[in-house]
């Protein structure tokens, strides 16, 4: 059992780290900050799941003030990455979306990466999968109530 945890440690950790580089080339090679990068994922994954995401709930997932957000918003959208539409439920509301610039270079990026991964899981079966499902579900859970101890946590530097 400790052979197969510590393989799966190396594995996440390769796998995390193989992640990293490839969405650091994505953003180096479209000319966005890392920070560019969480933010577009939040919009997809936002619109993913018919949430609609508006920049103060932006600013909160990034930990960004509302000044910073606002920059980052701007400069997303001059180049075509989101767009601030109303919210169709409350027209009051700005709320913003994943946009066809985004798409675009996204797909050309990462349409490859889709293939092969559709073409890895078509080797499993359904049990696997379930089975492999429940983990990650399970590892992201983890990760994510262990970052947010240590942000509610952070001790600050005394000045020097």
């Amino acid at each position: 059992m400790t052979e197969r945890r510590d393989e799966l440690i190396r594995l996440l950790q390769a796998y995390t780290t193989e992640s990293a580089r490839l969405a650091d080339e994505f953003a180096t090679r479209h000319g966005l900050h890392t920070t560019d990068l969480h933010a577009l994922i939040a919009v997809l994954a936002a619109e993913g799941r018919g949430v609609p995401l508006t920049a103060g709930r932006l600013a909160a997932h990034l930990g960004l003030s509302s000044g910073a957000t606002t920059a980052l918003v701007d400069r997303m959208e001059r180049h075509g990455y989101v767009e601030r539409v109303r919210d169709p439920a409350d027209r009051r509301r700005v709320v913003l979306t994943y946009g066809d610039e985004a798409a675009r270079v996204g797909r050309a990026f990462f349409g490859p990466l889709g293939a092969d991964m559709d073409a890895l899981v078509g080797g499993f079966s359904d049990a696997e999968l379930a089975a492999v499902q429940r983990f990650l579900a399970g590892v992201v859970e983890m990760v994510a109530a262990r970052r947010a101890a240590h942000t509610s946590t952070a001790i600050s530097r005394p000045s020097e």
